[in-house]
């Protein structure tokens, strides 16, 4: 498991994206720990022998009688004032970093209570979290031995920006969200970071006492089974998909190599996803799910001919698929191929059976907008909103998407006399 580990975080370094599916399938929280730990480690004895020391005056006392000659003592070098602990960087991971990021993303994406985000996905992405600190610094602990200071301070610059770039891709892939809400979450996850350095002189006491192990056993006594509860989120995850991937051996179970298709569909890893799929479609050519989703993957990548291929087989299959939602994918493919009439058609027949899905209404408005019927768009748009703002909690996750780009739209629309 270490090694294994190991090969993930230097994954990091040069395949970002495939590193954070492997290490949500295959990652180990107390690995990520340790390793963060080990880092924090290393960079306190590389650099505490490097940087300035910020000198303690030392008070003068009134000399007693007989010691008038006894020399002055020189000043005690202290601490340097950007020093800490080494494991004050886990804390503030595990403490502020993570659960702000999970705060920001379950608004910024509506992806339900935060009680009920935090308790699924934050050993998940605590785990994606050190371990892109990890890799990030990695190559600071190795420069710090012999990297000139200014060279260094450059090179801790652009390992707080790869963070940043490791954070998008586990944001990405721990909660499928689309890329300009995980650049928006990471970007606003640095607010609670920078809360922590502002109130960073009680924070550290407060670490302190967190790390002693006066508190650490009683922690673990009193609460060994929340700590515990905490990881469940990850070992669910990473059960599943090894009994996934156990399925997947049967050659005839097509319904594994479905779910697991879905899985890397999630996590936007369209080229794996798109090799489940169509070893599903293999198995059981009837699998109407898996044609389904490798139109919704060609058609997101301007495959249209192939999406309306497969979207085809799946109307020939089942004209009713997934709620009908198959006539609204046909007509969406038919909006990017600037076939407005055929769009029309299509989810003109949808928004009449699902006259309150967001997505549909507003591929429905952005047809007749292209067709010149600006009054019946801005109308559409309306609908969108308004389906949007009355859908259930755990869908606006689905839908607020539609609902930002259906208001984005109505702007541009001519206002009406």
């Amino acid at each position: 498991m270490i090694f294994e580990n190991a090969r993930l975080l230097l994954r990091l370094l040069w395949r970002p994206a495939d590193a954070m599916s492997a290490i949500l399938d295959q990652g180990s929280l107390l690995f990520a720990s340790a390793a963060v730990l080990v880092i924090s480690l290393l960079l306190q004895f590389s650099l505490s022998p490097r940087l300035p020391q910020a000198p303690i005056p030392v008070q003068q006392t009134q000399a007693a009688k007989g010691d008038e000659d006894q020399p002055t003592l020189p000043a005690v070098p202290a601490r340097p004032r950007w020093s800490f602990s080494f494991y004050t960087p886990l804390l503030v991971l595990a403490v502020v970093y993570v659960p702000g990021t999970l705060l920001v993303t379950s608004l910024i994406a509506r992806l339900g209570g935060f009680g009920a985000v935090f308790q699924r996905d934050y050993s998940s992405l605590l785990t994606c979290t050190s371990m892109a600190w990890a890799a990030a610094s990695f190559p600071v602990v190795l420069a710090a031995w012999v990297a000139p200071l200014p060279i260094l301070a450059g090179l801790a610059v652009a390992a707080y920006v790869y963070f940043a770039v490791l954070m998008f891709f586990a944001v990405r892939t721990v909660f499928g969200t689309e890329n300009g809400v995980s650049a928006g979450a990471v970007c606003l996850s640095m607010v609670p970071l920078a809360a922590a350095a502002f109130f960073w002189g009680p924070l550290t006491s407060a670490f302190g006492w967190l790390a002693s192990p006066f508190f650490l056993f009683y922690a673990f006594y009193y609460l060994g089974g929340e700590f515990r509860n905490l990881g469940s989120g990850l070992r669910s995850r990473q059960n599943f998909h090894r009994m996934l991937e156990a399925s997947a051996i049967n050659p005839h179970d097509a319904e594994a190599q479905y779910q697991l298709g879905l899985i890397y569909q999630q996590r936007r890893q369209y080229t794996v996803a798109i090799e489940r799929f169509k070893k599903a479609v293999a198995i059981d050519p009837k699998e109407t799910d898996a044609h389904y989703q490798l139109g919704r993957i060609a058609r997101e990548q301007g495959r249209l001919r192939d999406a309306l291929v497969h979207f085809q087989t799946v109307l020939d299959q089942d004209e009713k698929h997934n709620l009908n939602e198959i006539l609204r994918e046909i007509g969406a493919v038919y909006v990017a191929a600037h076939q407005y009439e055929d769009a029309r058609r299509e989810l003109a027949e949808y928004v009449e059976r699902r006259p309150y899905d967001p997505e549909g209404l507003f591929y429905y408005s952005q047809t007749l907008e292209r067709l010149g019927d600006t009054t019946r768009a801005r109308e559409m748009y309306l609908r969108a909103i308004e389906a949007d703002r009355t859908a259930p909690r755990y869908r606006r996750r689905y839908t607020a998407r539609w609902s930002r780009l259906a208001q984005k739209q109505l702007q541009k629309l001519p206002k009406t006399a």
